[in-house]
C-alpha cells in the first residue's frame, strides 16, 4: 500500500476534468428534477392520479420502478430519477476504477511506476478512493440539493446513500473484473454486463411484480431504501457488505496473477495468419468481433424484454377515462402502445451511440499500445486502417440496433398475434435511429484525429444527448438547447409518415465529422497529444 496517497493525487490530477464533472451531472440531475417535478404536479391530487397511473403501468415500472409515495415530490423524484442516477454513479466507478488500473497496466504505465516506491496494491487502492470519495460526494450534494428545496432531510439522505451506495457496489465490481482480463476494454465491457444485468433483473421484477428478482440487483437495492416514502436505512448494509466482499475478493485475486496479466489468461495465435486477415477491415473485424457479439446479445435481450412489455401499455387506460377518451381520438390505446415502443427504440438507438463510440475509440486504442506502427509500416495507408474501424463502428451499430428492432417487433407481434409484421413494422422504426447514432461515431473521430487526448469528449457528447432525451422535457428546455442532440430530430416512423430530411442532415453531418477527423489524422503525429 505504499504510495497509495500520491496515486490518489495523481489520479484526481488525471481526472481533474471529468471527474467533477460525473458528480455535478448526476447530483444535478436528481436536484432538478425534483424542482421540475414540484412546477409540473404541484398539487397533490395531481401527483396522487399520476401514481394511479404507474401504477397500472408495468411497462412504466420496467424503466423507472415502482413509485412508493406518489403524495410527495420527493417520493416521485424517487420513483423517476432512482435508476437513472444509481446507473450514471455505477458508469462513473466503473470508468474510474478501470482507468485507474486495469488501463494502466495494459499501457505499461504501473510497471513503471512500480519501479518506484510505490507498493503492489496502491494503484487499485487509490482508485477505490477515488471512486468511492466521488460517490460520497454525490451522496452529500444530493442530500444538500434536495435538503435545500424543502424536502425531508432523511429522505434526501436516503435519496442520496442510495445513489451513492450503487455507485461503491459497482466500484467493486470493476475492481474485480480488472483482476480477470488482460484489457481495459474488456474490463468495462464486464462491468457494463453486469450492470446491464442488474437493469434487467430490477426491470423484470417490477414488471412482473417478482420481489425475489428485483432484490438480486444494486439498482433494486436502491429504490427498495424507500427515499421519502418511510426510509428503510437497513437496505444500506447490503450496499456497504456487497462492496466490501467485491473489493476484498479482488484484493484476494491479486495476489495470484503477474503485472499486467489476468486471471483469464489470453488465448495464444496461431503462428501463421488465416489468408482472410490480409485486409485492414479483416483485421478490425477480428478484433472487434467479441464486442459486437455482447453488444448484439445484450440489444436481443433488452429488445424481447421492450417488446413483451408493450402490450401492457395499454392498460393504463383501464383506470383513467379522461386518457382513455384523448386516445380514442388519436386511435386508441395503440397510440400509447406505439408511443412507449418510439421511445424504447430511440432509447436503444442512443444506446447503440456507446457501441459506435467505442468501436471508433478502438483507433486511439490500438494507436496507444503501439500496435497501430506495425500496421502502418506496411503498405496499409492511414486512411485505410481508419476506414476499417469506422466501418465496423457504422456497420456494427446497424448489426445491433437491427437485432433489437426485430426481437422487440417478434416480442411485440407474438402477444398480439402478429409476429411478422410487427417485426417488420419495428425494424423499419428502429433503423430510423441510425443516422443520429452514427453522428456520435463521428464526434468520436473528430477528436481522435483533432485532439486524441480529448476523446473522453466523445463520451461526454453521449451523456449530454441522453440527459436532453430523458430530462429535456421534464426540464422544460428550450426547444433550441434539445435540438442539439441529434437523436432529437429522428422522425417518429410508427404513427406517421416517415420524413427523410432529418436523416439526410444527419447522414450529410455525419460525413463531414468522418471527413474532417480522417484528414486530420493523416496529418499528425502518431501518438500525439
Amino acid at each position: 500500500m505504499t504510495g497509495t496517497l500520491t496515486m490518489v493525487w495523481l489520479a484526481l490530477r488525471r481526472g481533474r476534468l471529468l471527474l467533477p464533472v460525473w458528480v455535478v451531472v448526476v447530483a444535478g440531475v436528481i436536484t432538478v428534477s425534483a424542482a421540475a417535478i414540484a412546477d409540473l404536479y404541484p398539487q397533490a391530487g395531481q401527483r396522487i392520479a399520476l401514481g394511479v397511473t404507474i401504477g397500472s403501468a408495468p411497462a412504466l415500472q420496467a424503466l423507472t420502478g415502482p413509485v412508493f409515495d406518489a403524495t410527495s415530490v420527493g417520493g416521485l423524484t424517487a420513483w423517476r430519477a432512482t435508476t437513472m442516477s444509481a446507473a450514471l454513479a455505477a458508469l462513473m466507478s466503473i470508468v474510474v476504477v478501470t482507468r485507474h488500473t486495469r488501463a494502466e497496466e495494459e499501457t505499461g504505465r504501473a510497471e513503471l511506476v512500480g519501479a518506484c516506491r510505490v507498493g503492489r496494491h496502491a494503484l487499485s487502492a487509490a482508485a477505490v478512493l477515488v471512486a468511492t470519495g466521488a460517490n460520497v460526494l454525490i451522496a452529500l450534494l444530493i442530500t444538500l440539493g434536495l435538503a435545500g428545496q424543502g424536502l425531508p432531510v432523511a429522505g434526501a439522505l436516503a435519496f442520496g446513500a442510495a445513489v451513492g451506495g450503487t455507485g461503491w457496489v459497482f466500484t467493486g465490481v470493476a475492481l474485480l473484473a480488472a483482476q480477470l482480463t488482460t484489457h481495459a476494454r474488456t474490463t468495462n465491457a464486464l462491468a457494463a454486463a453486469a450492470l446491464g444485468l442488474a437493469f434487467l433483473l430490477r426491470a423484470l421484477g417490477d414488471a412482473a411484480k417478482v420481489e425475489a428478482l428485483a432484490w438480486l440487483s444494486p439498482l433494486g437495492w436502491a429504490q427498495r431504501v424507500r427515499a421519502f416514502a418511510g426510509e428503510r436505512w437497513w437496505v444500506l448494509a447490503l450496499f456497504v457488505v456487497t462492496g466490501l466482499a467485491l473489493v476484498a475478493a479482488a484484493a484476494l485475486l491479486a495476489r495470484r496473477r503477474d503485472l499486467g496479466a489476468g486471471l483469464v489468461p489470453a488465448r495464444p495465435g496461431k503462428p501463421d495468419a488465416a489468408a482472410y486477415l490480409a485486409s485492414p477491415l479483416a483485421l478490425a473485424w477480428r478484433l472487434q468481433r467479441g464486442g459486437l457479439l455482447g453488444w448484439g446479445i445484450g440489444f436481443v435481450v433488452v429488445g424481447l424484454l421492450f417488446g413483451a412489455l408493450a402490450y401492457s401499455v395499454g392498460d393504463i387506460v383501464g383506470d383513467n377515462p379522461q386518457l382513455a377518451a384523448i386516445l380514442h381520438q388519436v386511435g386508441g390505446a395503440s397510440a400509447l402502445t406505439d408511443t412507449f415502443l418510439a421511445a424504447e427504440l430511440s432509447l436503444m438507438g442512443l444506446v447503440a451511440g456507446g457501441y459506435a463510440v467505442q468501436a471508433t475509440l478502438r483507433l486511439q486504442g490500438e494507436e496507444s499500445a503501439l500496435r497501430a506502427e506495425p500496421v502502418l509500416a506496411t503498405a496499409v495507408v492511414r486512411w485505410r486502417w481508419a476506414l476499417s474501424h469506422l466501418g465496423m463502428a457504422l456497420g456494427g451499430s446497424v448489426v445491433i440496433i437491427t437485432a433489437g428492432g426485430l426481437a422487440a417487433g417478434l416480442a411485440h407481434g407474438l402477444r398480439i398475434g402478429e409476429p411478422a409484421r410487427q417485426a417488420m413494422r419495428l425494424l423499419g422504426a428502429a433503423l430510423v435511429q441510425v443516422p443520429a447514432t452514427w453522428t456520435l461515431a463521428g464526434i468520436a473521430m473528430l477528436l481522435f484525429g483533432l485532439l486524441p487526448r480529448l476523446t473522453a469528449l466523445a463520451w461526454a457528447a453521449l451523456a449530454a444527448f441522453a440527459l436532453l432525451g430523458q430530462l429535456g422535457e421534464l426540464l422544460q428546455l428550450d426547444d433550441r438547447v434539445r435540438n442539439l442532440s441529434p437523436f432529437a430530430h429522428v422522425p417518429q416512423a410508427l404513427s406517421q409518415p416517415l420524413d427523410v430530411g432529418p436523416l439526410l442532415w444527419l447522414g450529410a453531418l455525419t460525413s463531414v465529422l468522418l471527413s474532417a477527423g480522417t484528414v486530420a489524422f493523416q496529418r499528425r503525429d502518431l501518438r500525439e497529444g
